[in-house]
This record gives C-alpha cells, structure tokens and sequence, in this order.
C-alpha cells in the first residue's frame, strides 16, 4: 500500500494520505484529477503541508477523518468515550490499510485503551463518497459517547446552506457564512424530525443550481444524530456527522463493537450536480425500486376516519377509472379506530366496521387490477387501546411515566422482544390474509423521554435497529412488498431508512405552492421516484389555500404520483381532467423517474425546474409564477442541461386546460433552437399569474 491512495469513480476524486501509522488524512475530495503516477500522488501530499512552527496544534493539518485530541485537534472530537472516567482520550496508531476496488479499510489499534478502530472509505457509482467507523473495546466497559466522521472542505466554501421547518412545511432554506466556530445542527427527537436539516452544505460564496462548487454530507441514521459545519482559526474547514448518543446507550462490554451510521458525501459544480451524484447512488443499489411507479389513490383526504366498505369500494371502482394501479386504505380502518385518540396497536380489523372484514375490499381492488396497501403505525400506541391496558410495561418510560402525549400517542419500545413479535405478527399476518402490495407506514410521535420498562436506560439506539429489522423482516418474508416511510409527513427522510422503503412521504401538505420547495429541496438528497407527490384537493386541508386542478395536478407530476381528491364527488369535467393528467404521467414517468433533475438560478418570483433524459433526447421542464414579480413580463426562461449542439423542438403541452391570457409568439407553433442557445439565452418565458405554472418539452430534432 502507497502512502498517498488516489480513488476515482463518478468523476470524483478521493486522495488519502495513509503513511506514519495514522488514521486516514483526506488530501482532496472533489473534482476528477485523471491519473497521477505515484510520484505526483507524494507530490500533491506534500504541496498543502504548511510551514510548522513551534507547534503543530495551530497550524492547518490535514485532519483524520476521525479526529483525535491527543493528536493536536481542538474542535469538535472524533472519539468520545471512556471507562468510568479514565480511558478518555484515545490515540489511534499503528495504522494498516487495505484496498478493494474503491473501498479503502483502515484498521488501527489504541493499545493503552485496549480499544481498536475500524474506518471504511468508499467511493461509489456516481462519485459519491461514504465514511462509517466501528469501535471495539477488548478491555474493561467502555461507554461510547461520540463517533464522528467527516470530509474536509476547501478555503474557498465560504457559505452555508441547510434547512430548517416544521410540519407541513419541511426543507425550509438558510444560508449562513462559513465563520470562525461550528454552525451545530442535532435532532433529539428519535428520527432525524420534520426540523432536520437532511444536508449541510457548504461552497463557493452564492452557489446556485448550476454553477459554484458546492459540498455537502448526510447522516444515513433514522433516529437522533448531529451534523456540523465547522470552522477553525488553524485554517481547516470540515462537515461532520453522527449518531448522537444518549446517556449510557452503547456501553461496550469486552469484545463488543459499536458501528456508527454512514457519513454520505456528495459535491457538485452546482447543487444539481451534488444532487445528480446522490441519485445516480440511489438507483444504482440494487433494492432501488425497478418497476414503473404505480399512480395511487390513497383514502386520508377522502375519507379520513369515516370508513364504510360500500363507499370505499365505490371510490375504489372510480380510482380504477381513473387510471389508478394502487389503490391504499389510511387510518381508521382497526379496532375501535374513529379518531385519533384510541386504539395504535391493536392492528385487528374492526368488524363493527368492516363486519366481512377487508378482504372483499382487497380483492375487489386486486380485479379491479390495482394494488392494495394499507396504513400501519407499527411504534406507536395510544393508552387508550387493549395493547397498552395489557402491556403498559411495553411503553417508554424514563422514571416519570409515559411522559406527555403527542397526538394522543405514545411509543411502543420494540426493543421489548415480546412486543417485537407481537406487532411483528399482526402486520405481517394481515399482509399475508390481504395480500397487502404497500405499506404506509407513519411514525407520528417524537421519542422524548424513551426509557426501557423496567430500568429507565435510554432506548432510541435500539429502537431504530428495531424498526430496521422489522422492515427488513416484513420485506423478506413477504417478496414484492414495498414500505413508505412517513413520519408526521417527512420526518423520517434518510439514507438509513431508504435501505428498506421504496418511497418517502415528503409532507403533510398537498398544497402546490409549499410542495414545489419541500419536493425541490427534498430532491438534493432523493430523486422524483423516491417521493411521494399527490394531487390533493382544491383547498389545502392544512394551508387552506385554493388552487386550480392544473396547478396541483402539475406539482405532484414531478414524483411518485398520487391522488387524494375524493373521486365520489369530483364533477365528471374535473374527473376528466385529472384523468388527462394521470395518462400525461404515465406516458412521461419513465422520463421523469430515470431523467437527470435540473433547476435554473432564476429570480425569487419564479421557478424552473425539468428532467432531462439520460441520454439527453428529452426534456419536460416547468415554469412556475410563485409570487408578483417586481418587473414584468418575467424575461428569457433558460432550459438547462441540454446537449448543446444539438437540436431541439421546443413546445408548450397542456394536459389539462389551455393557458389563458397573452402567451409570447413562440408558445404557438414552437421553436427549434440548439441547446447551447436554450441553455445560454433561452425563449421568453409566459405570462403568469402567481401560483400557475406552464410545462415546456424539449425533444431532439436529428
């Protein structure tokens, strides 16, 4: 093994220092640097070493990966842990690499602590890179509190950008300078929360869509975690993240480890280009969904908890008319279920409700010819429900009881073997008496004050490796089923999760106007195929705004597409228009769900953003009005990520209802221009009100 490891995949390049016995030192993550001899690999090494003084410590070094006290680092540690107060600050040395493929292993030893270290580097298909270390202790009980990775970033990523939000209005956007200290980003919730920030970014000071190297880092972790941004007056610039541990969680007997969740790393010439890295990751893996995306109508806002089976075998018939392939019964469908203040975890079909129980329903929907799925909430449990008043010993309780409600819930601790296979078994049993397709499965309570019964001791750690294995478990035994991950909307979006789900529910809200952000930014981490985008109705059940069917129909256009407008009483022309809309995206979701994703920088009045196909032969883009501009009309639309000598046939299309109103000439018969002119100048974009939206197609002309 050299001293200096140079991988390349993706158009990335990963440079390692992994000389004098020491962790893993990344050189260079970023641009592809084509290949370097030896010779020059030593010599890049040497080219950013600093002049040292008369100390180390405030100077700019290249820092491991992990970075440890005892070698001179002052920010935030890599290593955090000890035995009853001594043990506390280990030194990894001794270092040995091996190499496979684009895998780089480091294992190193702290002899004193009797404690060994395992770092994995990999660099995968699109050129994006994930860290993951393993602690183990072979002395006396070892806590383990912090286990953090992270990636260097260059001088010149002088901004900031994560995400904030709230429920029903995820992946909000700030940006920060890049300053002297830590910008700290912690999810204590027991997921990553409808506030996560998903990524931290950081790049070149006003990095846009398309232009501005930009690099970012994701925690793969479906419970607490923290993610950094930090700054140090010795010159480094790093992003960081990790599981963030509670008190006592991973104590380490002799011979035990303790694997931390991946670090993804991802970087780009532009946000598009970090993101386009993440999604070419995703559909590489060989779980990611291979299967055209099937339309479906889900029943929350038709019916919510008022269920009857002659109505939703109606509503089922009307869905098949549409165009639906799945058909998903919500909430409310199991015992005792008429609100939400009773009966999680008694998964039993209610019989005063449904007398013949679901399979009639199931099996109409299955001739009909679409899917059937159904929602669980397999973590949570309300106090009223036969589960809690027969295992109240199975809910979290840190000392102080179950600790305030959420939504009338509390938290089933899966960590309880019994309670494992109690809920284990109801789902799965159902899943096989109804031939179940789906699974939304929603997580609506955050795990506050989670204490296993009877010791108190934390138990999200657990938890999460729960929830993982009965993903994991369901899935295996039942091959085809798919699961959606939903917590309060999108509170569970994460890496670690999307090993076992096919899709995400980005957000509560079905309003247009919010869904156009949430999806956008959701999108830097997953793509269309991987989000759930439904049509809802024409007032937001949760912003109570009004928007045109056009509007709604083209927002959930862009995902995995469903419909949650009760189709028992849309007139016959709204049925008929949504019914256009549901064949437009069939006819364009394989463009739309294996297509590069684009924006354009455009001003804050309006959006652009499009698919192109891989191949570059076409593309849909969507031009959006979100508020007044301050001039009007809104100047030159720039189509982006077209080939650029090559030529295109320009056009608007209209699935549902013309565009009214004056529209540029161009609109009428369409233009032919090479992407080099669509890219750089591009055609006068239309006239909008706010909150309209018109679809442009770009096909290539031979």
């Amino acid at each position: 093994m050299h001293d200096v490891v140079h991988l390349r995949s993706g158009g990335t390049s990963l440079v390692v220092a992994t000389d004098g016995g020491r962790l893993p030192r990344i050189i260079h993550w970023g641009v592809d640097l084509g290949d370097l001899p030896d010779a020059a690999l030593a010599d890049l090494a040497r080219a950013g070493l600093p002049a040292i003084g008369d100390s180390a410590v405030t100077y700019p070094q290249p820092v491991p990966v992990v970075a440890q006290l005892p070698e001179g680092w002052l920010g935030r540690p890599g290593v955090v842990g000890s035995s009853a107060g001594t043990r506390w600050a280990p030194l990894f040395r001794d270092a040995t690499y091996s190499l496979d493929g684009t895998c780089l292993t480091c294992d190193a030893v702290d002899a004193e602590y009797d404690l060994a270290l395992r770092i994995e580097l990999e660099l995968l298909p699109g050129g994006v890179l994930r860290e993951r270390a393993t602690i183990t202790n072979h002395g006396d009980p070892w806590r383990v509190e912090t286990l953090e990775l992270a990636v260097p970033v260059p001088s010149h990523a002088t901004e900031l950008l994560d995400f904030t939000g709230r429920w029903a209005l995820e992946r909000v956007p700030q940006r920060h300078s890049f300053d002297v200290g830590a910008w700290v980003r912690e999810s204590r919730g027991g997921k990553p929360g409808l506030e996560n920030t998903m990524l931290m970014l950081a790049g070149e000071q006003g990095f846009g869509f398309r232009s501005g190297h930009v690099w970012g880092v994701h925690v793969a972790w479906s419970g607490n975690q923290v993610v950094a941004a930090e700054r140090v007056p010795a010159g480094s610039r790093r992003l960081s993240g990790a599981e963030l541990l509670l008190p006592d969680e991973v104590v380490l007997a002799t011979g035990e480890s303790y694997e931390s969740p991946w670090l993804y790393a991802s970087w780009g010439d532009g946000i598009d280009e970090l993101a386009a890295r993440f999604h070419g990751y995703l559909r590489s893996r060989p779980e990611h969904p291979s299967a055209a995306r099937p339309v479906i109508v889900n029943t929350w806002e038709a019916v919510y908890f008022e269920h009857d089976p002659d109505t939703l075998v109606r509503l089922a018939e009307r869905s098949a008319a549409l165009g639906a392939e799945r058909f998903v019964v919500d909430d409310g469908w199991f015992l005792g279920r008429r609100d939400d203040t009773t009966s999680l975890g008694d998964w039993s079909v209610d019989r005063a409700v449904w007398p013949s129980g679901l399979e009639p329903l199931a099996a109409r929907v299955r001739e009909l010819g679409m899917d059937f799925g159904l929602w669980f909430e397999p973590e949570m449990v309300n106090l009223d429900s036969e589960l809690a008043r027969e295992h109240p010993d199975w809910i979290f309780d840190a000392g102080h009881g179950v600790g305030m409600p959420s939504r009338h819930q509390h938290v089933l601790d899966l960590g309880h073997e019994q309670a494992y296979d109690h809920v284990f078994g109801q789902v799965s049993a159902l899943v096989d008496s109804l031939g179940i397709a789906y699974i939304k499965w929603d997580h609506n309570r955050y795990l506050l004050d989670a204490g296993r019964t009877p010791s108190g001791r934390p138990g999200v750690h657990r938890q999460v490796e729960q929830v993982y294995r009965m993903m994991r478990e369901l899935t295996a035994a039942h091959p085809g089923l798919e699961i959606e991950s939903c917590a309060s909307g999108g509170g569970r979006v994460d890496l670690g999760i999307m090993r076992f789900a096919a899709r995400v529910w980005p957000s509560d809200c079905n309003d247009p106007h919010e869904r156009l952000e949430i999806q956008r930014w959701t999108g830097l981490l997953l793509p269309p195929e991987l989000q759930g985008t439904h049509i809802g109705a024409e007032e937001s059940h949760t912003t109570h705004r009004s928007h045109p069917l056009d509007y709604r129909a083209e927002k959930a256009l862009w995902g995995h597409l469903g419909v949650e407008i009760n189709l028992l009483t849309a007139s016959d022309d709204e049925f008929a228009q949504l019914k256009r809309w549901v064949d437009f995206h069939k006819a364009n979701r394989e463009l739309l769900h294996t297509g590069t994703v684009v924006h354009g920088d455009t001003d804050a009045a309006v959006r652009l953003e499009g698919v192109v196909a891989t191949d570059a032969s076409a593309a849909l883009y969507a031009f959006s009005v979100v508020e007044r501009p301050a001039t009007w009309p809104p100047g030159r639309m720039r189509l982006p990520g077209l080939q650029p000598d090559v030529l295109y046939r320009v056009e608007t299309v209209h699935p549902g209802v013309e565009a009214h109103g004056a529209q540029p000439p161009w609109t009428h018969d369409g233009v032919t221009l090479t992407g080099r002119v669509l890219g750089a100048l591009g055609v006068e974009a239309p006239s909008l009100d706010p909150d309209r939206s018109v679809l442009v197609r770009a096909v290539r002309r031979d």
